[in-house]
Order: structure tokens, then sequence, then C-alpha cells
């Protein structure tokens, strides 16, 4: 998919940055093991160090993004950029009402105002790899995968019905690199998301039809147990830019200076 250049209009300074700087947990990357197959690291996906939000963003963080940027509140958002459901659980354009509270990570947000949201306070999406990496980790193992009562946990989660109002972000406790709500709370946008798809015949590569690559990527797996990175890439290669859903949301990261 072509990606269309976001302008932004405000860049925080330096002193909001500083501020911000606890809202974000260090990881110093490393080789990693993706549960997905790559042809160019089958020994493992180089991640540079890096910080991830603790936290997904918050529909009251969002509102202040939106004030601060009227370009991206949903009266006004050009088309290209979010479908007409985008931020439709808002009361209004720049209120939230009853059915999204402050705390609650925001939905209902398309890609392009994902990111648009990170470059404002001077960071990105972060890439799939990293977002892997950091979602491996459980309470006290910097990779719990081969735990099968971990990944039970993660299933169990995952199976609450969907209609069900979102908790509020940051009631889980900090992995072990000290970030929070990675599995059971929203699914979250990663830069690279189009970038997924992935089949067992590499001709089918740049196939504009989605819809069969999500049983080809349970074949493309190195880990097939690890059914919530399955359920993650099925979800994310489905969509298009502008696509919003009810449980999807977001978290930013910045590479180490």
């Amino acid at each position: 998919m072509r990606r269309v250049s976001v302008l932004l209009l405000l860049v925080l300074p330096v002193a909001g940055l500083a501020a911000a700087a606890g809202l974000f947990a260090p990881l110093p990357g490393g080789t990693f093991k993706s549960a997905l197959q790559y042809e160019d690291a089958k020994g493992g996906v180089r991640i540079a160090p890096f910080a991830l939000m603790r936290k997904p963003v918050t529909n009251a963080e969002f509102l202040t993004f939106v004030k601060a940027h009227p370009q991206w509140q949903r009266d006004r958002v050009a088309r290209v950029f979010a479908e007409p459901r985008y931020l439709s659980h808002w009361q209004g354009a720049t209120e939230l009402g009853p059915k999204a509270e402050p705390g609650q990570p925001v939905t209902w947000v398309s890609w392009f105002a994902a990111n648009a949201y990170c470059e404002s306070i001077g960071t990105r999406l972060p890439t799939w790899s990293e977002w892997e990496y950091a979602a491996a980790a459980d309470e006290t193992r910097k990779d719990a995968r081969k735990d099968p009562a971990w990944r039970e946990r993660i299933l169990t989660w995952y199976s609450r019905p969907s209609n069900q109002a979102l908790p509020r972000a940051g009631l889980q406790a900090p992995n072990a690199w000290g970030v929070q709500d990675m599995h059971g709370l929203v699914w979250e946008w990663t830069d690279d998301y189009s970038s997924l798809l992935v089949s067992g015949d590499n001709r089918n590569q740049g196939d504009a039809d989605k819809t069969k690559f999500c049983g080809a990527g349970a074949l493309s797996m190195d880990d097939r147990e690890n059914y919530a990175v399955l359920m993650r890439v099925a979800m994310l290669s489905s969509l298009e830019g502008s696509d919003a859903t009810a449980n999807l949301g977001f978290r930013c990261a910045r590479s180490a200076r």
C-alpha cells in the first residue's frame, strides 16, 4: 500500500518531550526469534534499542491531539485518511461522552491518525518486530512464549466478547520491560502492518486479495502454538490505513538516541 505522508502542524517543544519521557519504557533490543518466518533473517530479527509507551494512547490523550490538530477531528478529516466510523464512539468531534471514558484506550482510530499522533510528539509507531519483542514478556520473564500457562492466559483474554466495555488502560501489571496492556486490552497498529501479508507461495506476494492470506499466514509461522501472534497478523493484514474498528488502538515508540 502506498502511504500518504502526513504534514504535521505542531511538534512538541523539547521540554514537552522531556516531560513525556516517563511515559516510555526503554528496551535494549537484540536478536529476537519471531514467530513469523523471514527469508532474510532465519537466525532471528535484529532489533535496535528503542523505547515503547508503557500504555496504549487513551481517549483523553487523543482528544488533546485532535483539539491541537483540527484536521484530525472526525468531522474534518479527509476520507483518504479515515473511514466514516473514525472516532464514531465519541459524543462529538471534540467531546468524549459516556461511550468513551478518558482513561480507556482510544479505538476507532485509523493508521494515518495514529501515525500523525505519534509524529506530533516526536515519536513513531512501533514496527511489528518491536511490538512482538515487547509482547513476548510476562511479569517476570523477558520471553515467556514457551510457557503453556502464559499462552493459555493470553488466549483467555482474547476470548472475551468484543462488545464488552474496554477497561481503563494501565490496570494490568507491567511486564518485565515495564510495559502494560500488550495483551487482552486492544489490538494495536504497527508502522509496517501492511507488510505482514505472508503466503506459502511467493508468487502470491502483492496479490490485492487479502482475504486469501489469513490461512496462508498460519503455514508461514515458526511457532504454530503462538496463536495470539497469528490472530494479530491476520487482523492487521486485513486492514487498510483508513480503517477503524472498535478494538484497535495504538501506542508510540521511539528509537534510542
